[in-house]
C-alpha cells in the first residue's frame, strides 16, 4: 500500500515528466543535461504536521523541492522558458487530481555554474509546498 505522502510525490513527478524537460527523480546530476533542460525532484521536508483531534489528522506543509538545470548559450531565457512551465503545469491542477489540498510553488533564486571545459550551467532549486493530511504520521 502506498502512503499519501509518496502518491503526492508520485503524482508531482508525473506532472513534471509531461514537460519537455528530463524529469527526474531523487537522481544525482548526470554528467550531460538536456538541451531542453533538466528536472530534478527531491523529496524534501514534510516538517511538523499540525494535529487535529476528532478524527485524529495529521495537516502538513511538504516541501519538495525541484532542481532545475540548464545549459548552453541562451541560458536565461532557456531557465525562464522552463520555470515557467513548471508553474503552469503546476497552476493547471493545484490539488494533483484531489490528492493533496494545495500545490504551490515559491520563486527561483538561480545561479550560474561554471563547468571547466563545457558551456556553464544555470541552476536553482524551486521550493514546492504540498498542503495535505493524513490519518497517521506513517501512512
Amino acid at each position: 500500500m502506498t502512503t499519501p505522502r509518496e502518491t503526492i510525490l508520485a503524482a508531482l513527478h508525473a506532472r513534471l515528466s509531461a514537460l519537455p524537460a528530463t524529469a527526474l527523480r531523487g537522481d544525482v546530476l548526470p554528467e550531460r543535461v538536456p538541451a531542453e533542460g533538466l528536472l530534478i525532484l527531491r523529496d524534501g521536508e514534510p516538517g511538523d504536521p499540525e494535529v487535529t483531534l476528532s478524527p485524529l489528522a495529521y495537516h502538513y506543509e511538504h516541501r519538495a523541492e525541484i532542481e532545475a538545470v540548464v545549459q548552453g548559450a541562451d541560458r536565461d531565457a532557456a531557465f525562464d522558458t522552463l520555470t515557467a512551465s513548471i508553474g503552469a503545469a503546476i497552476a493547471t491542477d493545484r490539488t494533483l487530481g484531489g490528492l493533496c489540498d494545495w500545490v504551490e510553488a515559491e520563486a527561483p533564486r538561480p545561479v550560474d555554474l561554471p563547468v571547466e571545459g563545457a558551456a556553464s550551467l544555470k541552476a536553482a532549486m524551486i521550493p514546492v509546498v504540498l498542503h495535505y493530511s493524513t490519518a497517521d504520521q506513517l501512512a
